[in-house]
């Protein structure tokens, strides 16, 4: 096997084509980026994942929690979470390059179902950590990344090597993690399954009560185990859905800050500039106008591209 440091730098050449925002790869839920993305693309709700940083950093806020990534170190998101990213190049100067894998509960179920029983018991842990890379993770990426140059064997091997970047994973620090996602009696499960709803029906009005029955949990204990796994309540998820629906509202419709805001549920259009302002750190009309600004270049040079 090569060495850490000569396997990162063949993940870096095999990763360079990506885009400044999620670049498909032709390989199934494998997916990579690279460079400055546009900042209101980096706050939203992410899918389940296993992340590497080829290169540069990348700051991830949930709730009041943010975890620092660096090269060499991935990071495991559990559940769908609300999260605000924030990406640094490299101290040299090379851009933010990262890669994913995005987890597949059937895949995870059936390689756990092949391998020993864990006795290991977690509770309270939040549902994304970080941790250092190993040789042998880089290795199956390399592995993995490498299918880009033979897309014809895609469809044989790109399930192995899919298993084996798990199976390492399994095997680290978060492993707890994929097994809590693919057991459906953990609080993480179960966690997830309330989760699934409030994004279903975001607008809606929600109770906890019956969040907490759909989970199958008592109200204090489906409380807490949310808190604990998405650093906000169940009402504070909510309400980043919520407000992350808008902000692509008006991104579409610029200028229709009332109209967002009561079609993702908010009843008073004041209570939602507070809490757009809280979280986004402008108000909705000043910070769509932002966005729009920051795009203006960038479609400017992608129809030069096209062009």
């Amino acid at each position: 096997m090569l060495a850490k440091d000569a396997l990162l730098k063949k993940l870096r050449r095999l990763a360079s084509k990506a885009e400044n925002r999620m670049t498909e790869t032709g390989i199934p839920r494998v997916s990579m980026i690279q460079g400055d993305v546009p900042k209101h693309l980096l706050a939203a709700v992410y899918a389940p994942m296993v992340n590497l940083i080829l290169q540069g950093s990348k700051a991830m806020t949930v709730g009041e929690r943010t975890l620092r990534y660096d090269p060499a170190t991935y990071f495991v998101m559990s559940v769908d979470l609300p999260a605000v990213g924030t990406l640094h190049p490299a101290s040299t100067g090379e851009p933010y390059l990262a890669v994913s894998l995005t987890l597949d509960p059937t895949v995870l179920s059936t390689l756990i179902s092949n391998l020993p029983k864990s006795t290991e018991i977690f509770e309270d842990n939040a549902g994304f950590s970080v941790a250092a890379v190993t040789p042998k993770l880089m290795d199956a990426w390399v592995r993995m990344l490498g299918l880009m140059e033979t897309p014809d064997e895609v469809a044989a091997l790109a399930p192995i090597y899919e298993r084996e970047i798990l199976f390492r994973v399994l095997q680290g620090p978060h492993g707890w993690m994929l097994r809590d996602i693919a057991a459906p009696n953990t609080a993480m499960a179960k966690v997830s399954v309330a989760i699934q709803h409030i994004r279903k029906d975001f607008a809606d009005p929600i109770r906890v009560e019956t969040l907490a029955s759909k989970a199958a949990m008592s109200v204090s204990a489906f409380h807490r185990h949310f808190k604990s796994i998405t650093t906000l309540s169940p009402l504070q998820y909510q309400k980043r859905v919520r407000l992350l629906q808008a902000r692509t509202l008006m991104m579409t419709n610029p200028g229709s800050v009332s109209s967002a805001a009561f079609e993702v549920g908010y009843e008073s259009v004041s209570q939602f500039t507070r809490d757009y302002t809280r979280v986004f750190g402008l108000p909705p009309a000043r910070d769509t106008a932002r966005i729009q600004a920051e795009l203006s270049p960038l479609r400017a040079d992608r129809a030069i591209q096209v062009r």
